[in-house]
C-alpha cells in the first residue's frame, strides 16, 4: 500500500463517522465537547453554522449520525445492544440551555449587492439559502403559501414533537438577516415569477401531496379517510380538533407515526398502524416506531389493504389480505399471498400515510425546465440547477421526501451554487473544504481534551407524564436532558475528531504503542496488497469502509499499519511513545459556504 496521504480533506473527515454521515457535516464531537464544558451557547453556535436548526432537529432529525457512532463498534461486547452517544438530544440541550445568541449572528448586510433571489417555499433548504445568502447582500424574498414560516416543520411535525416558540425563534434568527419573507403568497406560475426578473430562483416548496389509495369504498366512505399530512396539517391549523373512536393509520414511514400518535390525542382510543411490509423494512426511524408503541399504538404488518368496508357511506372498517415476504436468489422481495382468510378491523377514521409525491402545477413546461417520467424536475445532484441554469430545487423538491437535515445540506449546495454563477463562476467546480490539524498536547501525558473513556450506558431521555401529554397535542412529550445528565451523556463521545497522527522520522519501532494500546489497532509489519494486509493484522481490519493508516516505510523496512475502524482516539500510544512519534490532533473542516470561500483562488484574493 501507499503511504496514508493525511492532507486529504476527506481523509480524517471519514474517520470522523457522525460528522462525515451528516449531510450537513455537523462537528459532532467539537459540540459535545463545548456541552460538557458548560459551553452552551458556543455549542448552539457550532451547530448553526452547520445544520441551521439545533433546537428544532436536536428534537426532529432523522439522526443519520447515530448509526454511524463508533461508540456502537467498539462496545460489541458491552451490554445486550450497545448504544450510540445521543447525539440529537445534546443538540437540542446546546439549544435549551444556550443564552441569548442574538448579538452573535450575523448582521444583514449594510449595503445588497444588486442581486435578487426568490425562494419558493418557506421550509428548511430554502430557509438555509437565505441564511448563507443574505449576509453577503444578495435580496432574498421568501414565498411562503402559509402565513408563518417553516413549512412541513411547522404544519407537519406534531407539536407535542416540536413546540411552537422553538420554530418561531429558529426562523426568526434567518429572517432577521434581512430576509424579506411574504407569507400568505401562494407562487401559482413560475413564468409569472421569472417574469419579475430575479437573478436566481429557488425551490424549495417540499413534496406537498400525500398518496391515496384508489380501493373499492374509498368514494363512498370519503368524508372518514384523510390523506395523512393535510390531516396533520388540519389539527395544526385548528380545522380538525377530534377523532373516531376505532382509527386505522396506513403507512409505515415517520408520517404515520405522527399521525398515529396525533390520533391517541383527539381522542381515539383504539388506534392501530397497519403496513404491508416488515416491522424492521418499515420507512420510521426506529424510535419513532419505539414511541408510538410506548404510548400503547400496536403495528400489525404483512397486511395488504384491500378495501375500505361501509354502510350506507358510513366507514365501518377495512378488509386486508395476509401477506409474507419472499426473496429471489438475487435478495430482492416480493410479497406473496399466504392463502389465509382476510383480516377485518373495524374503524371509525383512516389516515392514509403511504407516502408523498411531488406536484409542480405550477411550472409550466414551456420554460425549459425538464421533468422526468415520474414528474419529478430534473436536477443536477452537486449543483441542485435544474436544465434551466438559474433554477435550483432543493429539499424533497429535489429528490423526494427525505428529511430536515438533507433540506438544510441542499440548501447550503443551491446557495454556493448560486453565490458562484452569480460571481461568473463555474457551479459545477465546488471548491474543497479547508482542513487544520491541531496539537492536543499539553505536557508530556496531559491533553486538552478529556480522553478517559467513559464506560457508562447511553443516558434515557425523560418524558413527561403519559395521562398528561395524551389529553393534548401541545404537550410536550420529551423533556430534555438536565445539564447533569447531559455532562454524562456527552462524556460517552469518543472524541473522533482528535486524531493520533504518527511521525515516521521520529520512530524507533520499539512497539511500545502496539503494547498499550487496548484495541490492537497498530501493527508493525511489512507492507502489501491491502485485501491481504488487513488479515494479517493484529486484529484483522473486517470494516472495508474504514481505511487503514499505512506509515511509508520505516527503518527496519516495516510500515505502521492502523485500523482506523475501532480505534478509541485515548491517545495511549501518545502517551507511551517516547520519541513523540505519535501525537494527538484535533481535526477541523470547514466546509465550503457561500461568499468568498467558495469562490475560485483569484476572486478569493480580491475579496480579502
Amino acid at each position: 500500500m501507499q503511504p496514508t496521504d493525511i492532507r486529504v480533506p476527506d481523509y480524517f473527515h471519514k474517520v470522523v463517522d457522525c460528522q462525515w454521515a451528516c449531510p450537513a457535516h455537523t462537528p459532532v464531537p467539537e459540540y459535545i465537547r463545548l456541552i460538557a464544558a458548560g459551553r452552551y451557547s458556543d455549542a448552539y453556535l457550532a451547530n448553526w453554522v452547520s445544520n441551521v436548526f439545533p433546537g428544532i432537529l436536536g428534537r426532529t432529525c432523522d439522526r443519520p449520525c447515530e448509526p454511524a457512532c463508533r461508540r456502537v463498534r467498539v462496545e460489541e461486547n458491552n451490554g445486550e445492544k450497545p448504544e450510540p452517544v445521543a447525539i440529537c438530544r445534546l443538540k437540542r440541550v446546546a439549544a435549551d440551555f444556550k443564552d441569548d445568541i442574538r448579538a452573535r449572528l450575523p448582521k444583514p448586510a449594510a449595503r445588497k449587492n444588486g442581486k435578487r433571489i426568490a425562494c419558493v417555499g418557506a421550509g428548511p433548504a430554502s430557509l438555509t439559502v437565505a441564511r448563507d445568502l443574505a449576509p453577503l447582500g444578495y435580496h432574498v424574498t421568501v414565498f411562503e403559501a402559509d402565513a408563518k414560516a417553516g413549512g412541513f416543520m411547522r404544519t407537519q411535525v406534531p407539536r407535542f414533537r416540536l413546540p411552537e416558540a422553538v420554530i418561531d425563534e429558529e426562523v426568526g434568527y434567518v429572517l432577521g438577516l434581512g430576509v424579506e419573507f411574504c407569507g400568505g403568497s401562494r407562487i401559482d406560475s413560475m413564468k409569472a415569477l421569472l417574469a419579475e426578473g430575479y437573478d436566481a430562483v429557488f425551490v424549495g416548496c417540499g413534496a406537498p401531496r400525500g398518496r391515496d389509495l384508489d380501493l373499492p369504498g374509498r368514494r363512498e366512505a370519503a368524508a372518514h379517510i384523510h390523506i395523512g399530512i393535510d390531516w396533520l396539517a388540519s389539527v395544526y391549523f385548528g380545522h380538525v380538533a377530534s377523532v373516531g373512536r376505532r382509527v386505522i393509520v396506513l403507512g409505515g414511514g415517520n408520517t404515520a407515526m405522527d399521525c398515529c400518535r396525533s390520533a391517541k390525542r383527539l381522542g381515539g382510543e383504539d388506534v392501530k398502524v397497519i403496513v404491508r411490509s416488515g416491522f424492521e423494512e418499515m420507512k420510521a426511524s426506529p424510535w419513532e416506531k419505539e414511541d408510538a408503541m410506548h404510548e400503547g399504538i400496536p403495528i400489525l404488518n404483512y397486511l395488504v389493504p384491500k378495501t375500505f368496508e361501509h354502510v350506507d357511506g358510513r366507514l365501518v372498517g377495512m378488509s386486508f389480505e395476509k401477506v409474507r415476504a419472499e426473496h429471489d436468489a438475487q435478495g430482492r422481495r416480493r410479497l406473496v399471498p399466504t392463502g389465509e382468510p382476510d383480516a377485518f378491523f373495524e374503524c371509525d377514521d383512516v389516515l392514509v400515510a403511504v407516502g408523498q409525491e411531488n406536484a409542480f402545477p405550477w411550472i409550466e413546461r414551456d420554460l425549459g425546465i425538464a421533468f422526468d417520467q415520474g414528474g419529478m424536475p430534473v436536477v443536477d445532484q452537486s449543483t441542485l440547477q435544474s436544465t434551466l441554469p438559474h433554477v435550483l430545487f432543493g429539499g424533497d423538491a429535489a429528490f423526494g421526501p427525505k428529511n430536515i437535515i438533507w433540506a438544510v445540506a441542499h440548501g447550503h449546495e443551491a446557495a454556493v451554487s448560486i453565490d458562484r454563477m452569480l460571481n461568473g463562476e463555474d457551479p459545477r467546480e465546488r471548491p474543497a473544504p479547508t482542513t487544520r490539524l491541531i496539537s492536543q498536547k499539553m505536557g508530556i501525558h496531559e491533553w486538552s481534551y478529556d480522553n478517559a473513556v467513559s464506560a457508562d450506558g447511553r443516558y434515557k431521555v425523560p418524558w413527561a407524564p403519559a395521562e398528561k401529554t395524551l389529553k393534548s397535542v401541545k404537550v410536550e412529550v420529551e423533556l430534555g436532558f438536565d445539564a447533569e445528565t447531559a455532562f454524562k451523556e456527552a462524556q460517552r463521545c469518543l472524541n473522533c475528531d482528535v486524531q493520533t497522527v504518527f511521525s515516521r522520522e521520529a520512530c524507533i519501532e520499539c512497539d511500545a504503542c502496539v503494547d498499550i494500546c487496548p484495541m490492537d489497532c497498530i501493527t508493525f509489519t511489512k507492507n502489501g496488497e491491502e485485501a491481504e494486509l488487513r488479515t494479517r493484522l493484529h486484529a484483522p481490519a473486517l470494516n472495508l469502509a474504514q481505511d487503514l493508516y499505512v506509515s511509508g516505510e520505516l527503518k527496519t523496512g516495516r510500515v505502521m499499519v492502523k485500523d482506523e475502524d475501532v480505534c478509541l482516539h485515548c491517545g495511549l500510544c501518545a502517551e507511551r511513545c517516547p520519541t513523540g512519534a505519535w501525537d494527538m490532533r484535533k481535526f477541523v473542516i470547514e466546509m465550503t459556504h457561500a461568499g468568498p470561500g467558495c469562490r475560485d483562488r483569484a476572486a478569493r484574493k480580491d475579496a480579502a
